[in-house]
């Protein structure tokens, strides 16, 4: 799944609509039905065509369980070597392969108009719906309109619920028969329906771009998404490394840019290959530790924090995109003990009480909750590697 938010215009069957997509437009809660005749209005305000319209309103129903699954997103709670040991197989490998011969003509289009190669479209592929195997069976436009009604991310999906419209308008989208995720997403790449509309690549040439049916189509829509979020071509996004027990662990992070040189002088080299050049940006990433598996991340791996906002999902589907490209499986070593859910709410809220801004005690690992754990390592006099271990929680 992945969530982005920015200003656009939709252009659909020669439609201009002037209002920006990118706004919560309509006051969010109340009575749902209350609620989707301002959704109607406003799409008439927009420009959108009264069959389309009409079409998705007659179709939106509250679902409660979308709202279930957007409040428990555990899964992001895993570790590194729990979720990419789950969700990187053997099966997903060998598919992975048969499927880069059988669409090779696809992916050799897509990496030659926009730079990306197969391996990463594939691990995408894979990660949010094996393959197509497992698309979702929410209504889409149901779903949409929920979490646009729900007060918690209306800014969010108000512009995808205008966009399942217009989708619907030029006729890629049936809003009683399409299902997906439960936050929306459509295909077998998990796209919201703004990125379809704005991406969408027919890439078998129906005069259609069909997401969930059609893996030329899917191939090449994800291949232009990935290359829109920045992605250079012939650059690689991320490297297994070896780094010396002495290296200053603070020096590591997401939020620590440095140079490939800067590191290679700190003794970090590559377990297999070579390092980019030492003017190479990189930083170097620890996802359990200076005790577990140690990664170079370079510049592309930017698209993967655009695509998915959750750490674990973020370092898994580039490290399977390496696996893909025949990478060696990693060296897990031997992470430090780290905490269960209700351990991380604990130091998260001990931490928050130190002045810290965690971004929330939800017990999952991000970004903020790293660099808070990093500076109390540093002034408790531990390796600040930003990994949360029950000493941390007991000495805090």
């Amino acid at each position: 799944m992945r969530f982005i938010t920015r200003f656009t215009a939709i252009a659909a069957l020669g439609l201009t609509i002037s209002t920006p997509v990118l706004a919560q437009s309509i006051p969010c809660g109340g009575n749902f039905s209350g609620f989707m005749g301002k959704v109607a209005e406003e799409a008439a305000n927009r420009g959108l065509p009264d069959n389309a319209i009409r079409a998705v309103v007659a179709a939106a129903q509250h679902d409660p369980q979308v709202l279930r699954f957007d409040r428990a997103q555990g899964v992001f709670r895993q570790t590194f070597l729990e979720f990419s040991q789950r969700s990187i197989s053997g099966s997903r490998l060998r598919i992975g392969a048969e499927k880069a011969r059988q669409f090779s003509a696809v992916f050799d289009r897509a990496q030659r108009e926009y730079g990306v190669p197969a391996e990463v479209i594939l691990a995408f592929w894979a990660m949010e719906t094996d393959y197509g195997v497992v698309q979702g069976n929410f209504n889409t436009v149901s779903a949409l309109a929920t979490l646009a009604h729900d007060c918690r991310r209306p800014e969010l999906f108000q512009p995808e619920l205008f966009a399942a419209i217009a989708l619907t308008a030029q006729g890629d989208l049936n809003p009683v028969t399409m299902t997906g995720a439960w936050a929306g997403e459509i295909g077998m790449v998990q796209m919201l329906p703004e990125d379809i509309l704005e991406r969408g690549v027919d890439g078998d040439n129906d005069g259609h771009v069909r997401l969930k049916t059609s893996a030329p189509d899917a191939i090449m829509t994800a291949a232009r998404l990935v290359a829109d979020l920045g992605w250079v071509a012939n650059e690689p996004w991320l490297q297994e490394v070896t780094v010396p027990a002495d290296f200053p662990w603070e020096q590591a992070g997401s939020d620590r840019l440095t140079t490939v040189g800067q590191l290679r002088a700190l003794g970090v080299q590559a377990r297999f290959g070579n390092l980019e050049n030492d003017n190479a940006p990189a930083t170097l990433m620890l996802p359990q530790g200076r005790n577990g598996p140690k990664f170079i991340t370079y510049r592309n791996y930017d698209v993967y924090r655009k695509w998915n906002h959750s750490f674990v999902y973020q370092a898994s589907v580039s490290y399977m995109a390496t696996r893909i490209g025949g990478a060696e499986r990693y060296d897990a070593g031997s992470p430090d003990t780290g905490l269960n859910g209700d351990q991380m709410v604990q130091l998260q809220r001990k931490l928050e009480r130190l002045g810290h801004d965690v971004g929330g005690a939800d017990g999952v690992l991000g970004a903020k909750t790293r660099a808070a754990i990093r500076t109390e390592q540093l002034r408790l006099g531990m390796p600040a590697d930003a990994w949360p271990t029950p000493e941390l929680l007991n000495r805090l």
